[in-house]
């Protein structure tokens, strides 16, 4: 397990943001079965305020639904619908719509709480990984080319997904664009970049979506170069992966101090470890607790079932 110790004692107590309780006598499963069927290999996850949940697939493109009181997940929209043959990111806005990021099928699907089909949005050339909502947006990073999407939000509809930002506008060229958060009231996304794949070329930029700008925040403790990305407060937590010393790799959730103008930023917990078999993508919070996607990407041989569990060491 990779630790981080310096300064890591008074950054803890400047954490802010407090941390849901479960209900009294709210029993939870600490693992759930997303399904048991070969090669769905799970990605994003979403947790509603009421507690349903959604985990996508990204390869066939389905996307399923459970409680998180019930530990088993059933299909709710069905593989390859809607041209849905590939799904990452998933997140739900306040009128509870769900927008999946449809990786390599350049698209963005939304849906209706029922599943119906509101809104398919194409990107061309692009892999659609993450996204996150604002009040009149949401943003959506793309992996293959660098780029920055955004589709406006008005009056109930869903508009044209357009280039927000180019590769071009970072400091240095976007290796693999990832999680996005937002923070201050929609206007600051922090987008994590997991770089070439060596050690040291993941970044967390920060990215002004009013004046569509670019700065690297200063990351202290760690890594934030993160696969999912959750903002809450001034807690950045991030699902990171990193050599384990004996050519293998390891996966974990760093926890950061995030300053206030969101420039800096500090690790100062880690979650235990995970291994290559698990391969863990994508965060979500439920009450005190928080879970990730199994999702088995880097084994040559996915096994099921494919699960979401506790992340373990960290809340």
């Amino acid at each position: 397990m990779k630790t981080f110790v310096a300064a890591a004692t008074a950054a803890v107590t400047a954490l802010t943001g407090t941390v849901p309780l479960p209900a009294p006598g709210d029993r939870r499963p600490d693992t759930y079965v997303v399904s048991r069927e070969r090669a769905v290999r799970p990605e994003g996850i979403a947790v509603s305020p009421t507690g349903t949940m959604y985990v996508t697939s990204v390869s066939d493109g389905a996307v399923y639904r459970g409680d998180v009181r019930d530990r088993e997940l059933r299909p709710f929209l069905p593989a390859g619908a809607d041209g849905r043959t590939r799904a990452a990111g998933v997140r739900l806005d306040r009128q509870g719509r769900i927008f999946v990021a449809g990786w390599d099928t350049g698209a963005l699907f939304v849906y209706a709480p029922d599943g119906t089909l509101l809104a398919r949005r194409a990107a061309a050339g692009a892999a659609l990984n993450d996204l996150a909502i604002t009040d009149d947006a949401v943003y959506v990073t793309d992996s293959a080319t660098g780029v920055l999407w955004r589709a406006e939000l008005a009056d109930g509809r869903v508009g044209d997904l357009v280039p927000w930002l180019p590769a071009a506008a970072f400091p240095a060229a976007p290796g693999f664009l990832n999680g996005i958060v937002v923070t201050d009231g929609g206007r600051i996304a922090l987008v994590a970049d997991q770089g070439s794949g060596e050690p040291g070329s993941e970044r967390l930029w920060r990215v002004d979506l009013v004046a569509r700008s670019v700065t690297a925040v200063d990351v202290a403790g760690g890594q934030l170069g993160a696969d999912g990305l959750l903002l809450e407060g001034n807690r950045l937590y991030g699902v990171v992966n990193f050599p384990d010393g004996q050519d293998g790799w390891v996966f974990a959730v760093n926890l950061a101090v995030l300053a206030p103008d969101g420039r800096t930023a500090r690790v100062v917990r880690q979650s235990d470890t995970a291994g290559l078999a698990q391969s863990p993508t994508t965060i979500a919070r439920d009450a005190d607790r928080l879970l990730w996607v199994n999702s088995q990407l880097n084994t040559t041989a996915p096994t099921p079932p494919f699960t979401v569990t506790e992340v373990p060491g960290l809340c």
